[in-house]
């Protein structure tokens, strides 16, 4: 029974209780929608982009590494399922931080226990401090400038991996200028927002996010000359998981040693506090969209996501570890989908909806060769895309979170740190600065000597 269409205005889509969890199931509980599946259909591209990450690190097969990828995917799931109305994705600035860990340790089995036990002690924190409620004490007690910092950072740290030399940038420049270019005034701008109200060519474009950018890709790559002209396949992909399970997992090398577990721990503080900026980041995203959809009440809580993404990590840890670890939002396509919700119930019934397709398009996508032969030779334009993409969110949202002219200084200087030094002296540098220039008001938001208006000009 579609009980989706029984939502009474202002309150929850509904859902099966299951503890601290709220089971929604597709067709059932919310509305398929269709523009995001297709979206999610090419968009597996970004997951896709993986598989280089993690056969450099572990030396690992491309049929291996799909596996790891699928695995990934089919974990995504669980958080629109249990009532995360998130897209969830990597924890991607972490990711240059993790890869500098792991290759500390020799290529080979032990390469692999390292990646093993951060991952896992990654997952078993989360799910502690989701289990204990204490995640949500942490998000609201750490003062707004770390946050936005923190926030900020993130950001540009994902943006410089673009525009680094021997980034992609340099790879696929006109591609990427083309591609960024019209992903920007598609998803943000006022004036094709003006022309797909009055056009409805224009407004199916506007409806299918990152979808038309990646296709225009596909062609615009091979004709500038910067990648070659896909050769499609048919069938279904082959993920090697005998190999994965058999040589990169806790199956075929063994459990870590401790002492792995008690090196990894300042990597998994570091990874934890960028991971801690995508909670903000989910939090302060779903509720821009509240405000502009009263019609359903959107139950985020930050509790409940570090349980589900913690869970991700832990048993990843076990049966497929990833240097692109088990993330908790997918800041672009999180983003893309929350601005489709806004359009009204019309564009999107539920926010579940939108995030739940999107992931199963993802999924599908990864099961068919021609989608797959088709995407593979633009992996990096749709890396860099979503990377950009979500630097300009961070950068925006970190922006906002701060409370003060004050704040916005201190976060400018964690963030700077952040890209250069890493996460635990960005960490370091915030807590004392925050200390000095606000002594016994540091947990206060933006401390008691400052304006509310954070752009409040001096009289």
């Amino acid at each position: 029974m579609d009980t989706w269409k029984n939502r009474v205005d202002g309150e929850e889509s509904p859902y099966i209780p299951l503890g601290p969890f709220k089971l929604r199931l597709p067709f059932i509980h919310y509305r398929f929608e269709w523009p995001d599946y297709l979206q999610g259909l090419l968009m597996c591209a970004v997951d896709l982009a993986a598989i280089p990450l993690i056969t450099d690190a572990l030396g690992m097969p491309f049929e291996a590494a799909m596996a790891i990828v699928m695995l990934n995917g089919l974990f995504y799931l669980t958080h629109h399922l249990l009532g995360d109305p998130v897209v969830p994705g990597w924890i991607t600035p972490a990711i240059p931080l993790l890869l500098v860990y792991v290759q500390g340790f020799d290529m080979g089995s032990e390469r692999v226990q390292a990646l093993m036990a951060f991952q896992m002690m990654l997952g078993l924190f989360s799910i502690t401090l989701g289990a204990t409620k204490l995640a949500t004490k942490v998000v609201h007690v750490i003062p707004t400038a770390i946050k936005s910092g923190i926030i900020m950072g993130a950001g540009i740290a994902a943006v410089s991996t673009v525009f680094k030399d021997g980034g992609r940038f340099d790879l696929y420049p006109w591609t990427i200028t083309i591609a960024v270019g019209i992903a920007f005034y598609l998803i943000y701008s006022k004036h094709f927002a003006q022309l797909k109200a009055k056009n409805k060519v224009l407004n199916m474009i506007g409806k299918l996010g990152i979808f038309p950018i990646i296709l225009l890709a596909v062609i615009v790559a091979p004709l500038l000359a910067e990648t070659e002209w896909p050769t499609i396949e048919w069938g279904f992909t082959s993920p090697d998981f005998g190999l994965m399970f058999s040589e990169y997992t806790v199956f075929g090398v063994g459990f870590p040693p401790a002492s792995m577990f008690l090196s990894a721990i300042p990597t998994v503080l570091a990874a934890y506090i960028v991971l801690f900026g995508d909670v903000l980041q989910s939090e302060a995203i779903l509720e821009e969209a509240d405000e502009d959809r009263p019609d359903e009440k959107i139950d985020y809580d930050p509790n409940r996501a570090h349980m589900i993404f913690g869970g991700r990590n832990a048993i990843m840890s076990l049966i497929g570890p990833d240097v692109t670890m088990a993330g908790p939002l997918w800041a672009a396509m999180h983003v893309v989908i929350t601005e489709r919700f806004k359009q009204g119930k019309k564009a999107m019934n539920s926010v579940f909806g939108g995030s739940g397709s999107f992931r199963w398009g993802t999924n599908t996508g990864l099961l068919l060769l021609p989608i797959v032969s088709l995407v593979k030779p633009i992996l990096g334009v749709a890396l860099a895309l979503t990377l950009i993409i979500q630097g300009f969110v961070s950068v925006r949202i970190g922006v906002l979170e701060a409370k003060s002219q004050k704040d916005l200084g201190i976060a400018g200087v964690i963030a700077a740190v952040l890209v250069i030094k890493g996460a635990t002296w960005a960490f370091g540098v915030g807590i004392i600065l925050t200390l000095l220039l606000y002594g016994k008001n540091f947990f206060k938001k933006g401390g008691e000597d400052n304006p509310s208006d954070l752009f409040i000009k001096k009289q």
